[in-house]
């Protein structure tokens, strides 16, 4: 007979250096404090969350598998092993919520061709909140991730990005890595049509969190230092 197979729970983390409390709910803990077998993105990261908010769990006890952009789509199905033997599997991404702009969707899909039950637990993410915020359209929007790094390229993104907002009535949504931010909203304000919005939603959560919603031509006029500061941009043009 075979056993009752084990649960996938994909569990969010703080999007920064906060308490874990302020911002997750009690059950996040609680199913943490009762499972020993995770999938991480990082290894170092995931135990120290784990650490932070169940500090009397035993870090010796758990059971780790990396998944990460190097790791070998070959190697997933072991991952999943211990739930088909009836042992629960907590997946962790570095911030947020596992399985949005994250490798653990490929996980995720497994799971339901395997038919592991997938629980999704209540956690922030940088995407939804900078949505929710920015004034925007939130019943048709899209994340596009990271735009080009060359120059002419990413211009003919937002541009492109700029029209099909237009033409759909939809907010374009993309990240940068942190340390071109200030080039990015540069870009932004250089390339777009002076009447096209810019959100700009950075540190989310955390004591520094930044949200405003402008014109390009405004952004134009206001100074900010997006350096090293995870942040969602945001357009839309009316």
């Amino acid at each position: 007979m075979n056993p009752v197979k084990g649960k996938l729970y994909l569990i969010p983390t703080t999007l920064g250096d906060n308490e874990p409390l302020e911002v997750l709910p009690i059950s996040v803990k609680q199913i943490i404090e009762q499972t020993d077998t995770f999938i991480v993105e990082n290894e170092k990261t995931a135990r120290r969350f784990i650490k932070r908010i169940t500090p009397n769990k035993p870090q010796p006890s758990l059971n780790i598998f990396h998944l990460n952009k190097f790791t070998d789509v070959s190697e997933l199905p072991s991952f999943l092993s211990p739930c088909l033997n009836g042992t629960n599997i907590g997946l962790l991404s570095d911030a947020g919520c596992p399985g949005v702009a994250d490798p653990g969707a490929d996980i995720v899909k497994l799971a339901h061709q395997k038919n592991i039950k997938v629980v999704p637990l209540v956690g922030p993410s940088s995407i939804l909140m900078a949505i929710m915020s920015s004034g925007m359209n939130g019943q048709s929007f899209a994340f596009n991730g990271y735009l080009p790094i060359d120059k002419g390229e990413r211009k003919s993104e937002i541009k492109r990005l700029e029209r099909l907002s237009f033409e759909h009535n939809q907010s374009q949504l993309f990240i940068e890595t942190p340390y071109r931010n200030n080039k990015m909203l540069e870009d932004l304000c250089h390339t777009l049509e002076k009447n096209t919005d810019i959100s700009v939603a950075c540190d989310i959560t955390l004591s520094t969190e930044f949200i405003k919603t402008q014109t390009a031509i405004e952004w134009k006029k206001n100074i900010v230092d997006l350096h090293k500061r995870p942040t969602i941009f945001i357009i839309h043009k009316s």
